[in-house]
């Protein structure tokens, strides 16, 4: 008897794939057997001083919230609750369990609001670095404006005394600054002007001259200041003084200046109430009292931008337009 033979060829190996390899962590392969609705139900419990009382308030029955934290008990092994007369009180574990789920509820509440806003056409949060010289009404008030605007949007708002904006910039979670030099390779337009004026107050000798004053008359007092090199300090109007204090806020600079201690460049807008009581009074320096600097708007990150920087950034660009044309006006 002949034996058959088989005249089929042998299939190809099948060839793998080029499947992307899933690494997996921990917390992606570690089944969850607690809801958050169940946590959410044991924060009730205990807010609200008991089953019935938790039952009212979440409009739940109370044989719901009783089966619901006697569930979540079984499913963690572990006793949360116990009964002292009609009252649930916390157990040991119970205690030490409760703030970090009512930390893990909030922190799903927040991702669901992002989420929401998201689909709203807005990104989840702007963090903005300004100037401290930046007018903090203005700020204020694009603040305001945005908040009402898209209220589920956060802001991370740093002012900074001695901005460097090149420093600042490499924080890659930075989305807007302002400030009065826009580092190499980004992009920043103009925003505002603000005026310094340099001041000293009535008792200071410059002020005794009685006549405009020159490089030689204040180089021989002491210049008060945040930063070196101010742009105001080297206008034209004065060599480098021969003393110089610096000092580490706006605050410290003022009242350095209050005591007579020396004069300084300050913004126009955050004096002017020293400047009205006469307590500051501005130097004419060869016959000009004022020097102007640009504030630029400076994206961080502009391919990558949430849509609530660009948000902000139209805002501020608006409101900074209208004060400036009002101001125009009343001149």
């Amino acid at each position: 008897m002949n034996t058959p033979v088989n005249t089929m060829l042998p299939r190809p190996a099948r060839q793998p794939q080029n499947r992307p390899k899933f690494t997996s962590r921990p917390h992606d392969v570690h089944n969850i057997y607690v809801s958050l609705k169940q946590w959410r139900i044991l924060h009730a419990v205990i807010d609200c001083g008991g089953y019935a009382e938790a039952a009212k308030a979440l409009h739940l029955s109370q044989s719901t919230i009783s089966y619901t934290v006697s569930k979540l008990q079984e499913q963690l092994g572990l006793p949360l609750l116990r009964i002292e007369g009609r009252r649930a009180v916390l157990t040991a574990e119970g205690r030490a369990l409760l703030e970090r789920s009512r930390q893990v509820l909030k922190e799903a509440i927040e991702l669901e609001t992002l989420a929401r806003s998201m689909g709203q056409g807005w990104g989840g949060e702007v963090r903005i670095v300004v100037d401290h010289n930046v007018p903090s009404a203005l700020l204020m008030r694009a603040l305001g404006q945005f908040h009402a605007a898209g209220q589920q949007a956060h802001a991370r708002l740093r002012e900074v005394s001695d901005l460097h904006p090149e420093e600042v910039l490499r924080d890659p979670n930075v989305d807007l600054v302002v400030g009065e030099r826009v580092p190499l390779g980004f992009l920043g337009e103009p925003l505002m002007e603000i005026e310094y004026l340099p001041v000293a107050h009535p008792s200071h000798p410059l002020l005794s001259l009685g006549r405009d004053l020159n490089a030689l008359d204040l180089a021989q007092h002491v210049l008060i200041g945040i930063r070196s090199g101010h742009p105001a300090e080297h206008g034209g109007y004065h060599e480098r003084p021969l003393r110089r204090w610096t000092m580490s806020s706006f605050d410290s600079v003022l009242a350095a200046v209050l005591e007579g201690l020396g004069y300084a460049w300050l913004p126009r807008h955050r004096i002017e109430q020293w400047l009205a009581a006469g307590t500051l009074v501005p130097l004419s320096l060869n016959g000009k009292r004022s020097h102007p600097a640009m504030l630029y708007l400076i994206h961080g990150r502009p391919w990558s931008a949430t849509p609530a920087a660009g948000r902000f950034a139209e805002i501020l660009r608006g409101m900074a337009l209208e004060d400036a044309n009002r101001h125009g006006a009343r001149h």
